[in-house]
């Protein structure tokens, strides 16, 4: 609310607000300045006075980019992996810049930085996350920002889409390695993956609940897309999950009570016995939407089962690899 008040024979009008800088002004007449006071109150209700720019100096990427991580990005499919690239981001000079400091070439530099250790959709995907949450600052939570410097730099080359496919015997040598493996729950996760087109992150948030044996369906109630989705599950999928079925007893309702990067370890344990180099988790899925098109499949039905929204992304899938295992 505006403060009015007379001195030396004028109004004088004192507006402060939060995030805004305090103003004042003196009228000879109280009618004005009662009428400039209403008029500064519906524009600071509006959002439309101008805002302190001290509010960015006080204000690093790096508290921006936990703000997001705890506020928005724990909403997402893809929270975990949001999660670990900003903390990781959190050691990087960048982060500690004020947002009235940090420019576009800032960014620029970094771009460049990780393109020499990482590939362009990687870097992409973390630009992608700093760009929105600028975007979230302004729109959401009124800061004062005139312009989303990670909007203003050129963005890398994508990888062109992985078309890798299990060779001859390499499924074999998989289970045959993973059947090695100190961790029990490899093996089974393998299995589902090839058997129903799963996601890392879907497969380890399995719940006995979520199955129903009489009809051998499962129930995936959290998504990458944010759409729950139904999906037949194969005797030998089932098999595989009822091979290691957790009762809950450890605490853990997931029936492979895993973290990504535990799993991640022993996957890449797994590969090195087989001596498979070029063979990534996600190539798995992959295996599984072909074979489901080899089997007859229409492309609904397979989006039904593996989640994709757009059937155009699964043109790429129709081919036919008569190598397989």
């Amino acid at each position: 609310m505006a403060t009015i008040r007379k001195r030396n024979d004028r109004w004088q009008v004192q507006i402060r607000r939060k995030d805004a800088p305090f103003i004042s002004r003196s009228f000879v007449r109280k009618a004005e300045a009662l009428a400039w006071a209403r008029e500064m109150d519906i524009e600071a209700d509006r959002g439309l006075l101008q805002s302190d720019p001290r509010t960015l100096q006080r204000i690093t990427l790096g508290e921006l980019l936990n703000r997001y991580k705890d506020e928005i990005s724990i909403d997402k499919g893809a929270a975990e992996t949001e999660t670990i690239f900003i903390s990781n981001l959190q050691e990087h000079p960048l982060a500690s810049k004020s947002l009235a400091t940090v420019k576009a070439s800032d960014f620029a530099k970094y771009r460049d930085e990780r393109l020499t250790c990482v590939s362009g959709s990687t870097v992409n995907r973390h630009l992608c996350i700093i760009q929105h949450a600028y975007e979230i600052a302004v729109k959401e939570w009124g800061l004062p920002i005139k312009e989303n410097p990670v909007k203003l730099i050129r963005k890398p080359k994508n990888n062109p889409p992985r078309n890798r496919r299990l060779r001859t015997g390499e499924y074999e040598r998989l289970l045959c390695s993973a059947e090695q493996s100190r961790n029990k729950l490899v093996k089974p996760i393998i299995i589902i993956a090839v058997e129903t087109a799963m996601r890392r992150g879907e497969i380890l948030n399995i719940r006995m609940n979520d199955i129903d044996l009489n009809t051998n369906h499962l129930w995936i109630p959290k998504t990458k897309t944010g759409v729950p989705r139904t999906i037949p599950l194969s005797s030998m999928a089932l098999d595989a999950i009822l091979s290691v079925r957790n009762d809950g007893s450890d605490g853990n309702d997931r029936i492979f009570p895993l973290t990504p990067n535990a799993f991640r370890l022993a996957w890449e344990r797994v590969k090195k016995r087989t001596k498979i180099d070029d063979l990534h988790f996600h190539d798995l899925r992959h295996e599984a939407v072909s074979r489901l098109f080899e089997q007859g499949l229409g492309i609904a039905h397979v989006a039904a089962i593996s989640g994709h929204r757009d059937f155009r992304m699964l043109a790429r899938y129709t081919h036919v690899h008569h190598s397989i295992a």
